[in-house]
């Protein structure tokens, strides 16, 4: 809602003439009410973090729940299959915005429409929706994760704190579009360090356990963790099976490290969100999707919980101590 003061702002700029107004003023109008969809991998408490950040971004320019603001949250609990219904079903809610984490959830919002914007909290491969980063064409921009771009980094942070590691696994869901080119990614950074690597193919829970076996007998010597719908729904069981079975992981978020995960090394998913709010602002006031260059992460954390190494048996090196941004102890 337009408060007092930038009325008065607008007219003193304006000189006190009567003119139309600008679209960033017409957009916001008086009892207006904003219906903003959400399509999500994981139950909103477990994404509380993130949609804490989303609305009080949202606050800070003008968008309240309950005054000018509904939104309206669609969770596929790790089940991608679930993203094209839950989409169409926003879309037939006739929200004015959608905004999505994951490239699954991006692909079915862009497939349900061609009109309606789409912001991309975190998106792991924003070259499948979009044209270019600096102009996306169509409806969709927002942020990418560098998903793939980080997994070098992750597999030399293993190295150091797994002394004898010469065989690293990687979790994941390969049904995902994003995952493939993370799979290369890992055999040729694990390449360059001399380690053998093992693909681990999860596509729905029961897998998981099955997963750890295989690990086992494969002789894993530790675990990298892609991020996916399903691994990130069934965080705590994956964290409990590496914990279980004697094995150092490394994460794809810090959410992981705080229920007890070893290791992790990505963007920070709360401040996304939170710039994901300056991208629904422009919007609904009138700016184009298309000519909104999606953002690049800027800064990445590493988190390490110390508590979980001493479980493994683990002594974390002095300099990757000081490197941390967080240490939970």
């Amino acid at each position: 809602m337009i408060s007092r003061r930038e009325i008065i702002g607008v007219i003193a700029a304006l000189g006190g003439t009567a003119v139309a107004w600008p679209t960033a003023a017409r957009a916001q109008q008086v009892g207006k009410v904003y219906r903003i969809g959400i399509l999500e991998p994981i139950p909103a408490a477990q994404n509380a973090a993130n949609l804490d950040a989303l609305r009080k971004g949202l606050r800070s320019l003008g968008y309240v729940e309950g005054q000018n603001l509904v939104i309206e949250y669609r969770s596929a609990d790790g089940r991608a299959e679930r993203f094209p219904d839950l989409a169409s079903e926003l879309v037939g809610l006739k929200v004015d915005l959608i905004v999505t984490r994951g490239t699954p959830a991006v692909q079915a919002a862009k497939k349900a429409t061609g009109t309606i914007p789409v912001v991309m909290a975190a998106m792991g491969a924003p070259f499948l929706v979009v044209a270019s980063l600096a102009r996306p064409g169509g409806n969709v921009t927002g942020m990418t994760t560098f998903s793939a771009e980080l997994i070098g980094k992750r597999i030399e942070l293993l190295k150091e704190l797994v002394p004898n590691l010469s065989r690293l696994a990687l979790l994941h869901n390969i049904g995902n579009p994003m995952s493939p080119p993370e799979w290369e990614e890992t055999k040729a950074a694990a390449g360059s360090l001399a380690l053998q690597v093992v693909l681990l193919d999860v596509r729905n829970e029961e897998d998981l356990s099955h997963a750890f076996q295989v690990a086992l007998q494969q002789h894993v010597d530790a675990l990298l963790i892609g991020a996916d719908g399903l691994t990130q729904v069934h965080q705590r069981t994956i964290v409990d099976l590496a914990a279980r079975n004697g094995l150092p992981a490394i994460h794809p978020s810090s959410d992981f490290v705080g229920i007890g995960g070893l290791v992790s090394y990505a963007v920070n998913y709360p401040h996304l969100y939170f710039r994901a709010a300056s991208f629904v602002d422009k919007i609904l006031k009138g700016a184009k999707p298309a000519d909104l260059p999606v953002e690049q992460p800027a800064t990445f954390e590493l988190v390490i919980n110390l508590k979980t190494a001493k479980a493994l048996g683990l002594t974390i090196p002095p300099a990757i101590l000081i490197r941390a941004d967080e240490v939970i102890e």
